[in-house]
């Protein structure tokens, strides 16, 4: 039989998990935890305490939208071009090891060998290549080219203070490479900037709205690739 002060405590408990199983029903909590540290004197309200802790269980889901994924690494190829800097390697014969600068022709001037073409080509397939150049010269014709850094070319016009061709060394965004250019002028529409970019033989032309994060608001990235041209009109008022 239960006391007077025993269905009191019970009415007490009761009430607080009802509470907590409002507000649980107001927003996803990122951790769920009830914390039982007496035994319920009664069978009916055992049982209605185990109905409300499935019930607050099945909503103990981390908000979403909380830590962005990073994205994965994409594994490709490098390829070689102007404007890059290379270090060739010779493990056997290290009086020829040098970096050089690819020129605007695509070539390098190499001792023993002359001119090569390196612009264009896989930097594994250009290593492979200079060991047969050098087969004829050297007893070890082991040749290791490694990437020092990377220049891409990108041309920006329009209204920008500085319009024309500009060397990047890093992945840069729009954004960047504009600001590398002296920034949108005045004159010029930050809200229809255009990127072309070349794909399979066709040019094809994005537009994007850049006055959001010039603004200070938050905007997702885009990168420019090596022969992309970004294209500043002037505002229409």
């Amino acid at each position: 039989m239960h006391t007077p002060l025993d269905l009191k405590n019970a009415a007490k408990r009761t009430d607080a998990v009802t509470s907590i199983s409002r507000a649980g029903q107001g927003r996803l909590f990122p951790t769920c935890i009830i914390a039982l540290k007496k035994t319920m004197g009664s069978v009916a309200i055992a049982g209605m305490l185990a109905a409300m802790v499935v019930f607050l269980s099945s909503g103990c889901q981390s908000p979403a939208g909380g830590k962005i994924p990073e994205q994965a690494a994409v594994s490709q190829a490098v390829y070689l071009g102007v404007g890059d800097v290379v270090k060739l390697s010779f493990p056997g014969s290290p009086e020829f090891t040098q970096s050089q600068r690819i020129r605007s022709d695509g070539k390098l001037n190499l001792a023993l060998v002359g001119e090569v073409t390196a612009a264009g080509k896989k930097l594994r397939d250009f290593q492979s290549e200079l060991s047969r150049l050098y087969k004829p010269q050297l007893l070890n014709t082991e040749v290791i080219v490694t990437l020092e850094s990377s220049a891409t070319p990108v041309v920006i016009s329009g209204a920008v203070t500085r319009p024309g061709k500009i060397m990047i060394e890093r992945p840069v965004t729009v954004l960047e490479a504009i600001m590398e250019a002296g920034g949108i002028s005045p004159a010029g529409d930050a809200k229809r900037v255009h990127l072309i970019r070349v794909v399979n033989g066709e040019h094809h032309t994005q537009v994007f709205d850049l006055s959001p994060l010039l603004s200070g608001k938050t905007s997702r990235a885009f990168y420019v690739k090596g022969g992309d041209v970004i294209y500043v009109p002037q505002s229409i008022f």
